[in-house]
């Protein structure tokens, strides 16, 4: 789960992380207060989830009280596109107000948990208000990484050894130690997937603080953080991902026209890229879990197909929980309940399976029954393929 930038920052601040002054502005009316409480100049910024506002002009500068108001009436409601959002843009409906700070220097501070050492990854780097992957791939010795054992947490030396590196003057290492540690215990105290600062400030005056703020969070892990929750903006997020959020389906919408079922996130992955090996595109990422009843199935399909760029539906299973001839029923039953007028192939394997290719064979609907993974993609492939040729 995603939040946006002002919400972040009211999280952090409760931590103890150093952030700018700043409110939400309701109308032209809240700027002027806000301009008045924090005196100028001011930063106005639009707040949607997605990066590189800036270069879309979604965040202006402003010296007096009628900048602040023209940037905030030019900001609020339009459609901002950045190298995130793609090319149909983000709508703006929250403008954050910020005071102005003389900035020295600007750097980055990100936090992930690296699964492959299944510990907290902490990263910093001098090269701060860029994309910190170009910064990876481009000048990989500008980022120095610490990774923290979870028993003992985030060591002051550690700290330290990071705030060093970001070479700043004596009388800041001390603040961006304290920073560091902070926004640790923020990250491991609210489940975050991903904490990032980019940019981290060094204001003229010695101080730290996050310029910019963005933070994800476990979605298995929502149950225990409602203020988290709380902070949830649903027109941020694909329609089709909320209405699979309901029925506990794990979606997420990409831009092929293959309709993916699986059950199991690491049968989905390799599913994604067996239709890929094939030569066709993934229209989504779903995955319906071990233990799915025919009621989530059926909803899974139906939020399948009403992406209007699925042209057929790959349907792997490995009935192990999830038994084939459950996964079997709920296909038929939302097949009879659907119009389904696209090729629908299904490769199921495991429990009950004989069962499951019976109740498919005798639905009378034309399923294609693929004997493997690559038989599968190759068959949804083909009858796409087929059908644009018609």
């Amino acid at each position: 789960m995603k939040i946006h930038e002002y919400q972040a920052k009211e999280i952090l601040s409760k931590f103890g992380v150093a952030v700018p002054r700043g409110r939400v502005a309701t109308d032209a009316h809240s700027v002027a207060s806000i301009v008045e409480e924090l005196g100028l100049p001011v930063v106005v910024k639009a707040q949607i989830h997605a990066g590189g506002r800036g270069k879309g002009g979604g965040v202006k500068v402003a010296k007096t009280l009628d900048e602040a108001q023209s940037a905030y009436a030019a900001i609020l409601g339009m459609n901002l596109v950045t190298h995130q959002t793609g090319p149909e843009g983000r709508l703006v409906r929250t403008v954050l107000v910020e005071e102005g700070l003389n900035i020295a220097k600007e750097l980055y501070v990100g936090m992930v948990l690296d699964r492959e050492k299944s510990r907290v990854c902490v990263m910093v780097s001098e090269a701060g208000g860029m994309e910190i992957e170009e910064v990876a791939a481009h000048t990989p010795e500008k980022i120095k990484k610490e990774w923290i054992d979870p028993a003992l947490g985030l060591m002051p030396a550690q700290a330290r050894k990071l705030a060093y590196f970001l070479n700043l003057p004596p009388e800041a290492v001390r603040e961006a130690v304290k920073f560091i540690i902070n926004l640790y215990n923020a990250f491991v105290a609210k489940d975050c997937s991903l904490a990032e600062i980019n940019p981290l400030a060094l204001t003229a005056d010695n101080r730290v603080l996050a310029l910019d703020g963005k933070m994800n969070f476990d979605d298995n892990a929502l149950f225990r953080q409602p203020d988290v929750v709380a902070c949830r903006d649903l027109n941020e997020e694909e329609t089709l991902e909320i209405e699979a959020s309901k029925y506990s389906l794990n979606y997420i919408k990409l831009d092929g026209n293959i309709g993916c079922m699986v059950n199991g996130a690491g049968l989905a992955m390799a599913t994604m890229d067996i239709i890929k090996l094939s030569g066709g595109e993934p229209a989504n990422f779903l995955d319906v879990g071990g233990g799915a009843s025919e009621e989530q199935i059926e909803n899974a399909f139906r939020i399948i197909l009403a992406d209007n760029n699925v042209k057929g539906i790959f349907i792997n299973i490995f009935g192990g929980i999830l038994r084939c001839d459950r996964l079997a029923n709920g296909v038929v039953n939302a097949a009879r309940k659907i119009n389904v007028a696209i090729p629908v192939v299904i490769r199921m394997e495991g429990t009950n399976v004989d069962e499951g290719k019976r109740i498919l064979r005798d639905s009378g609907f034309n399923f294609i029954v693929a004997s493997a993974m690559r038989d599968g993609a190759e068959k949804a492939v083909a009858a796409i393929a087929a059908g644009a040729a018609r």
